[in-house]
């Protein structure tokens, strides 16, 4: 082969750090915003926090002092503060665009996502968070109760191999003969030998801990204890114990006729035994969560205003900057040194961030507009008002990209009358009407919720029946959808749903 030159023209987009910034911004959640925020006060003295937003600055204090000690506004002054102001303006106004790009992939430039939030820390340095008590999980709740129960060593050692097989249901997931094996590989020859009845009789008390059902190997045996633990005196209570024990498939099926003709109980009487059953839990150990609590703080406010529904960013979560005009006032132009250049790095970056955060807001309302322009039907009406909607009739309507959209929607709350709701919550699918137009899967799905909260107990709908139901109302519905968006709303199937009432 011959080697030889080339020239090629091409182009390449380059993304600068100011519009990486501006595209994690836009990223980020409220709670990483006001992280990433936060984060920037502290190590940009040229930042400051105005105080029209509520949020008071941590000098508010000081800075109030020092405005009642300042000096009036003489035409010197504010000479010297223009100048402040404009100081390396001349090589950013070229940098700057009018609005920043944000319709670039996000994975391109950032691979991992953002820290947690800062916990807040005493004055020895450690965190509030860490000082409270943990949340106590189910293991520990019965490791509680077993150190208040008088044993020997030897039970106590195959309840901690019991309480150790639960999971977090509350079932036992280990058979008997696994823990057999296993303890026998523990115990050594001096030590007492351990017998399989023994495991049995330690199972049954570890059982007749709380909560009530824990420790059962199936959700027979879990109903059957919450039933032995109530007073004897409880109506229906042996009859409940043996439909429970013996024919809990046919009671899973809600084959009715055969369980009267089992247990030779009336409509009346087992309709009485099926209440009592439907009061247990049948997963007691959830009773027990350690699941933390998740906060939401909307991002947009929607109000409405003589008959308008207006769209507001939410004040405490949108706080306003400002160039701090103390520090940017000791800017001096014609300055090399590193002090002066260590100000005028900060100052860029802090009229960077400003505007990255100007773009972000901006972005967040035009989308938000846009979106409760198109489901206003849904504001006044509910689910059922809910319009067909997809990333890109937003995209197209307000300009941008498809991939910003989707930035935008996640991870952003809107505060509305009937509640917060994700801006990704107004996104859905379309469905095809009698008169040639299209319904909203979520319209669809608050319909199919409607007709089974209205249904006949004893004779629910079928997914055929709903189907027909929808098809008079002027919806194209295949069956096989209406299974699909039933089970996507938590409905069992109609022979599930059937009533004795």
């Amino acid at each position: 082969m011959k080697q030889a030159l080339h020239l090629k023209l091409g182009q390449q987009l380059t993304m600068t750090p100011q519009l990486q910034q501006a595209i994690r911004l836009l990223q980020l959640s409220t709670l990483d915003l006001q992280q990433e925020i936060q984060e920037a006060l502290e190590s940009n003295p040229m930042l400051d926090m105005t105080e029209e937003d509520g949020g008071q600055p941590e000098n508010a204090a000081n800075d109030a002092e020092n405005s009642e000690r300042k000096e009036p506004e003489t035409e010197e002054n504010k000479f010297e503060h223009d100048q402040a102001e404009t100081v390396a303006e001349d090589n950013w106004n070229d940098e700057i665009p009018v609005e920043l790009s944000t319709d670039s992939s996000w994975e391109d430039t950032f691979q991992s996502s953002m820290p947690s939030s800062p916990v807040s820390r005493g004055d020895d340095g450690e965190s509030f968070e860490a000082n409270d008590s943990a949340e106590e999980t189910l293991q520990d709740h019965l490791h509680w109760q077993l150190n208040l129960t008088p044993m020997s060593d030897l039970d106590r050692l195959i309840a901690d191999n019991i309480i150790d097989g639960i999971n977090p249901d509350g079932y036992l997931t280990i058979s008997l003969d696994e823990i057999f094996e296993h303890l026998l590989s523990q115990l050594t020859d001096q030590e007492e030998p351990v017998e399989l009845d023994e495991l049995e009789a330690v199972l049954h008390r570890v059982q007749q801990f709380d909560p009530p059902g824990v420790a059962a190997r199936d959700l027979s045996e879990c109903l059957a204890i919450q039933l032995r633990q109530l007073s004897p005196e409880t109506p229906w209570r042996n009859e409940a114990i043996k439909v429970v024990q013996q024919y809990i498939k046919l009671l899973g099926s809600h084959d009715y006729r055969q369980l009267m003709r089992k247990t030779r109980l009336k409509e009346p009487q087992l309709q009485q035994v099926v209440q009592l059953i439907q009061q247990l839990n049948p997963k007691p150990g959830a009773m027990i969560s350690n699941n933390t609590a998740e906060y939401v703080i909307p991002d947009v406010l929607v109000t409405k205003q003589r008959g308008i529904w207006t769209v507001t960013l939410n004040p405490e979560v949108s706080p306003r900057l400002r160039i701090n005009s103390d520090y940017a006032s000791l800017v001096k132009r014609a300055d090399n040194s590193s002090d002066n250049t260590y100000l005028k790095n900060h100052l860029q970056e802090a009229r960077w961030f400003i505007k990255s955060l100007q773009s972000r807001n901006e972005t967040l309302l035009k989308v938000s507009n846009e979106i409760v322009k198109r489901q206003a039907g849904f504001l006044d009406h509910g689910e059922e008002g809910m319009k067909p909607m997809v990333l890109h009739d937003i995209a197209e309507a307000v300009e941008m990209h498809e991939s910003t959209i989707s930035r935008v929607t996640t991870q952003k709350y809107m505060h509305t009358p009937r509640g917060i709701f994700e801006l990704k919550y107004f996104f859905s699918s379309h469905v095809s009407t009698a008169t040639g137009g299209a319904a909203s899967s979520t319209a669809i799905r608050a319909l199919i919720k409607k007709l089974v909260a209205a249904e006949n107990a004893t004779k629910p709908l079928s997914d055929n029946k709903i189907a027909q139901f929808l098809d008079e109302q002027g919806f194209k519905v295949a069956r096989r959808t209406i299974a699909k968006y039933r089970e996507a709303l938590g409905i069992p199937p109609s022979n599930e749903r059937k009533r004795l009432v």
